[in-house]
């Protein structure tokens, strides 16, 4: 060996990790970097949004779903999946869910139904089913008892041309209230082919694929390919802005999901008692532009595609809350006319935003075309929203219910822009309602949405703080 040998390998040796330590000290704020400037499809942009939620909007949120009226979500977690044959459900400890006694939900709530969100309308359902009952029977008044609650559901049915989501029926023995502050969505352990096959089934057959897009829009599909990530997404391009729309809502939604799990990850458990936090590892492995081949920024810009669709719903819907006839009845007055006070807080921090989506691009085209996509649009949100009873985790299957039926709540709002402006101001609207169950799921779907934008910043500082340790 020559003599000279040993200091050169030593000074290349050095170098290289010099080198090294720059590559580590550079790759953790890569994720960061790509998740900035202007969206597409809007003309909105992410530090915009950062600023707006994470300073003004997302305290407010945080309080509101701590009220009684938010916390308690009423879900019917035992419906059989209507699309193939269930795994059985997840035996893992943290996947349960524990459903709140009757005893500890607010007389107003529990004493109420699906439309129950202000004290007036106690029995407007039933008062309504009545009218139509006895508009039968002033029609023809031999009909048989069978065929008068056949016309009724078929009433019902009319009524729910609108919804975006199969909504569970409260009324069912099975239904449960549950406590959603007790139950928080975070990492359950849930995995493997049961999770696979629910998320391939959104993503291959409602996402509008192309035929000639072989590769799979799952980000769990176990083989990507030599696909670089970016060129993947030039199908979208091809594809008409209601459909790029829907894919992103999706991503979004995913991409939100995803967050909140590495966000609230089981570190370690000693002693029975478990730790939980963020785990940097696993966001890396979920959206860092080397791990995803590209692919993680444009999930996490996604998010906040999907937190602007939600957002300018909360800013359409304010007039409906604004009436002086919906008071979110609980029982309890002061805390009542409080939350209410809160809410039109939020929504007027809503309208304030200054770079909001414009829904009106969408279905603007031919009229007889426009109302088609909108229908195809809307049934395959509405068989996403069943796909989340085919969970095999209760409390993904909470989570997934409330978040697909809080976003499928905010289109209903985006799209019935004409029913809410001719709503009475002192009497409730047969135009445009929202039930109980909507107006909670709706407004904790948000508050996920800004919590992961939240916890996003959180990251970034975790990753800053690692980086500067590298160094």
């Amino acid at each position: 060996m020559s003599p000279g040998f040993l200091p050169a390998v030593a000074g290349q040796g050095a170098a290289a990790a010099v080198q090294l330590l720059v590559t580590l000290s550079f790759l953790p704020s890569l994720v960061m970097t790509q998740v900035t400037g202007v969206l597409d499809d809007c003309l909105c942009d992410v530090d915009s949004i950062d600023n707006f939620n994470n300073y003004k909007i997302f305290p407010k949120l945080k309080k509101l779903q701590e009220r009684d009226y938010f916390r308690y979500y009423k879900v019917n977690l035992k419906r059989p999946c209507p699309f193939w044959a269930e795994d059985g459900h997840c035996s893992i400890k943290d996947c349960h869910v524990e459903p709140c006694p009757e005893s500890k939900i607010p007389v107003g709530i529990k004493a109420g139904h699906s439309n129950k969100y202000l004290q007036a309308a106690n029995n407007t359902k039933e008062l309504e089913d009545c009218e139509q009952a006895n508009k039968l029977g002033a029609i023809n008044s031999t009909l048989s008892n069978e065929t008068k609650e056949a016309f009724i559901d078929w009433a019902r049915y009319d009524d729910s041309q609108d919804h975006f989501c199969e909504l569970d029926d409260e009324r069912s023995p099975a239904a449960q209230y549950v406590d959603l502050l007790l139950n928080p969505e975070r990492y359950t352990g849930y995995k493997g082919s049961s999770a696979w096959r629910v998320w391939n089934s959104i993503y291959e057959e409602n996402c509008f694929k192309p035929r000639s897009v072989y590769r799979p829009l799952n980000p769990l599909a176990p083989s990507r390919g030599k696909d670089d990530g970016e060129s993947f997404y030039t199908w979208l391009e091809g594809l008409c802005l209601e459909k790029r729309v829907f894919y992103k809502l999706i991503s979004g939604l995913h991409a939100s999901i995803n967050l909140h799990l590495c966000a609230n990850y089981l570190l370690e458990e000693t002693w029975g008692k478990p730790s939980w936090g963020p785990n940097i590892k696993e966001f890396k492995r979920r959206f860092d532009p080397v791990e995803t081949k590209g692919e993680g920024p444009r999930r996490l810009k996604n998010l906040y595609f999907l937190y602007l669709i939600e957002l300018r719903a909360l800013s359409k819907v304010a007039p409906y809350f604004e009436r002086s006839i919906v008071d979110l009845y609980t029982g309890n007055l002061e805390e009542d006319a409080d939350t209410k006070t809160l809410l039109l807080s939020i929504f007027q921090d809503t309208k304030s935003f200054p770079m909001h989506f414009d829904e009106k691009s969408m279905f603007a085209g031919d009229k007889k075309g426009a109302k088609s996509l909108k229908e195809e649009f809307r049934l395959h949100f509405k068989n996403i929203s069943r796909i989340m009873d085919c969970v095999g985790c209760d409390k993904c299957r909470l989570w997934g219910k409330l978040q697909t039926q809080g976003l499928g709540t905010a289109l209903k709002i985006l799209f019935s822009e004409k029913e809410i402006q001719k709503l009475p101001e002192n009497s409730p609207s047969k135009g445009f309602q929202l039930t109980r169950q909507e107006i909670v799921a709706l407004l904790n779907a948000f508050g996920r949405l800004s919590t992961s934008i939240r916890e996003l910043q959180n990251f970034k500082a975790l990753l800053q703080h690692k980086r500067c340790h590298c160094l």
